[in-house]
């Protein structure tokens, strides 16, 4: 059995484990008090701690999407869509962060995750 777009959700779980790796470790890096984050920032949440816990969930949420993925059927890509989106909007409201440039970047990553998700095909028909 064929399916139309497999080589397009491999793709989508790999971005997914990748994006999730790195928003885990970024989030460490806030939870942590690393230098890597300004300290005197205001963010939408509470303080850096609070964002950072919310970016080591997301990023908890992208690895378990990709790994779902990767096992296939209907679920994996509805929960793929979810955590895209989850993390599409969590990238919105860190553009006035510290580092704008990377929250458009994970933006569009997940932007591309959807995309790739959405247009994945039905059985192909011999």
């Amino acid at each position: 059995m064929k399916v139309r777009g497999v080589g397009s959700a491999i793709f989508v779980a790999m971005l997914l484990l990748i994006a999730g790796t790195l928003n885990v470790i970024y989030g460490i890096a806030a939870v942590s008090n690393s230098h890597f984050f300004t300290e005197h920032q205001d963010y939408v949440f509470s303080n850096l701690h609070t964002w950072g816990w919310i970016t080591v969930i997301l990023g908890g949420i992208e690895i378990l999407a990709g790994l779902s993925l990767f096992a296939g059927g209907a679920f994996g890509r509805v929960f793929g869509l979810f955590a895209a989106s989850i993390v599409a909007i969590g990238a919105l409201l860190q553009v006035g962060g510290p580092h704008p440039w990377w929250a458009l970047g994970v933006f569009a990553i997940s932007l591309i995750c959807i995309h790739g998700l959405a247009v994945l095909g039905e059985v192909e028909e011999a």
